[in-house]
């Protein structure tokens, strides 16, 4: 039986690069006040470009987000807690968050959000991270 070359390169060429973008991260974030809403996320990539957003409901005070069909790379996310579904994260007349809120890696938190460096994660095999939001 005689095998084309061609046919066998192509294939043994185009497996290795399904094999890229079939990572799954899931994110379970816990430890929240309510079952009330959603949480929406966004995940980024290194250039903080969106990669995808998500939102899901909560059950017994947690919620998993499961994003599928990741490249390997370095990634953020940031997430909020939506208790009352209306898909802004509600603040104070100084800014300071209503609801609960997080990021990758879960830094600590000042004013204003936390630089990139400090929420970007690789991104190398499928992935289970956990979280917890703050809440003020």
């Amino acid at each position: 039986m005689r095998i084309n070359r061609f046919c066998l390169s192509g294939v043994f060429g185009i497996f290795p690069l399904m094999l890229f973008a079939q990572l799954t991260l899931s994110i379970e974030i816990s430890g929240l006040k309510n079952n009330e809403g959603q949480i929406h996320l966004e995940l980024r990539n290194e250039l903080e470009e969106t990669i995808a957003a998500a939102s899901e409901n909560l059950s017994g005070l947690r919620c998993v987000i499961v994003i599928r069909d990741l490249e390997p790379g370095k990634y953020s996310f940031k997430y909020f807690h939506d208790a009352n579904n209306n898909k802004v994260l509600d603040t104070n007349w100084l800014g300071i968050p209503k609801e609960g809120f997080g990021f990758s890696n879960d830094p600590g938190i000042s004013f204003g959000p936390p630089p990139s460096e400090k929420i970007l994660f690789e991104l190398n095999e499928t992935t289970v991270l956990t979280t917890s939001p703050k809440y003020f």
